[in-house]
């Protein structure tokens, strides 16, 4: 089983919306190449980035076949409240060939069930037993993944291969420490975006997974290049990875937040791509005060990598 897709720098695809607040796959499609063609190993679709619990299970489908087809490396959530649903993105994800799945904990329902979640993982990985596929961990959903139903998991599904964690610093040292230090053939992926360091030169991981690198792609990649560097001992590049990392700081925390689409949409925009603009429910939007703030951080941040960067040796 190839694995690749599960390594590099992959952003969290967000769906961008038509004028009439439906799915553009148009514009998803066009994001996904460009990206790609900057240097980013592969694309998760229908993670908590792209919006997943506002879409229909056809719309989701549709966005994956759509990226797939265009060639673009793709790794599918399969977030659910019903595992039923999950099953079918899954086996949907094999059908089409998608490159990789992120099982997402099943969530509301018995969310909270070791049980009941093992079970849901099960019939995931069940679905799709030729993709790899890694576990999202997050607090955010209500439900902590631990060593002993992995391994559990991971003797049963070969092809679960590996953790996407999103618990922030103190959950991938408990990763790093009590899973894939057991497993060398298990993969660690950073998935927020504030611990890309820590992930790398601390915890062994071999990604990350990015919500900020849709607006700012080349900066973010240039952190995990310095920080995969850092992670064998460099020394020059451990002190720019963490100059990078602490600049980025503030625009990075938005990825931890309940507005975190809403801000990385934003910044498409300031970007140019005005498809970004709209979101699904004419509710969601940024407060003015938030607006001005995240503009002002990224208008400071782009001063500051501009010099920052023409600065550097080539490293």
């Amino acid at each position: 089983m190839n694995d690749a897709i599960f390594t590099g720098c992959i952003p969290a695809l967000m769906t961008p919306c038509t004028a009439d607040r439906q799915p553009d796959f148009d514009a998803l499609v066009a994001k996904g190449r460009e990206l790609i063609e900057l240097g980013m190993s592969g694309v998760v679709y229908c993670g908590s980035m792209g919006d997943w619990p506002l879409l229909s299970e056809a719309q989701r489908q549709e966005g994956v076949a759509r990226l797939v087809e265009a060639g673009i490396p793709t790794i599918v959530g399969t977030g659910a409240v019903n595992s039923k649903e999950a099953v079918s993105h899954a086996a949907h994800a094999a059908k089409v060939g998608a490159h990789g799945l992120m099982a997402i904990p099943r969530v509301l329902s018995r969310g909270t069930s070791a049980t009941a979640q093992k079970a849901h993982f099960s019939a995931i990985l069940d679905a799709a037993p030729n993709l790899p596929a890694v576990i999202y961990n997050s607090p955010h959903y209500g439900f902590a993944t631990r060593a002993d139903l992995f391994f559990a998991l991971r003797a049963q599904h070969p092809n679960l291969i590996g953790f996407k964690e999103f618990g922030g610093a103190d959950d991938l040292r408990y990763a790093a420490e009590h899973i894939t230090s057991q497993d060398e053939d298990v993969t660690l992926m950073v998935g927020v975006d504030t611990t890309v360091y820590h992930g790398f030169v601390n915890c062994g991981a071999t990604g990350a997974i990015t919500g900020i690198g849709n607006a700012l792609p080349r900066e973010v990649l240039h952190l995990v290049a310095l920080s995969k560097k850092a992670a064998k001992g460099d020394v020059v590049a451990r002190r720019r990875a963490k100059e990078l990392e602490e600049a980025l700081g503030v625009l990075s925390s938005f990825d931890e937040g309940a507005d975190l689409v809403l801000y990385y949409k934003h910044l498409m925009v300031l970007n140019g791509e005005n498809e970004y603009a709209l979101h699904f429910n004419e509710s969601d939007v940024l407060s003015d005060a938030q607006r001005h703030y995240i503009e002002a951080q990224y208008d400071l941040f782009r001063t500051w990598y501009a010099q920052w960067s023409a600065a550097l040796d080539d490293t």
